[in-house]
């Protein structure tokens, strides 16, 4: 199972982004994915997180501007980042949480590579 994330890059504050994961492999289920930032010298942090039955979460530090959306039939997570903040800047991870796939057995979390998003002032 490999997660490729995308979309990330430069936008002014007030802009907006479009982040996009799509998990590859022999997937049967998950049970949800979301993004995560880092920033250097803190702990990774959840943005938001959406289930497999399309129950969305969010940091407060987000709601009313970010949307997480799924595509099960892709296995593909989006998250539309509007009105960009710099303190949104940060590396975009995606997750996949209680995956399942054929490729591995087992139930296991996945993470992507990393999609680094920078809000200028």
């Amino acid at each position: 199972v490999q997660l490729q994330a995308s979309g990330g890059g430069l936008a002014q504050a007030g802009g907006s982004l479009r982040l996009s994961c799509a998990a590859s492999g022999s997937i049967r289920t998950f049970n949800e994915m979301g993004w995560y930032r880092q920033v250097p010298g803190k702990q990774r942090e959840l943005v938001a997180d959406i289930t497999s039955y399309g129950s969305e979460n969010y940091a407060d530090s987000v709601k009313g501007r970010v949307i997480i959306s799924l595509d099960k039939a892709k296995n593909t997570v989006y998250l539309q980042m509007n009105q960009l903040k710099p303190e949104d800047t940060g590396i975009y991870y995606c997750k996949a949480s209680g995956l399942y796939s054929d490729d591995r057995g087992g139930i296991h979390d996945y993470w992507g590579q990393g999609t680094q998003v920078t809000v200028s002032s």
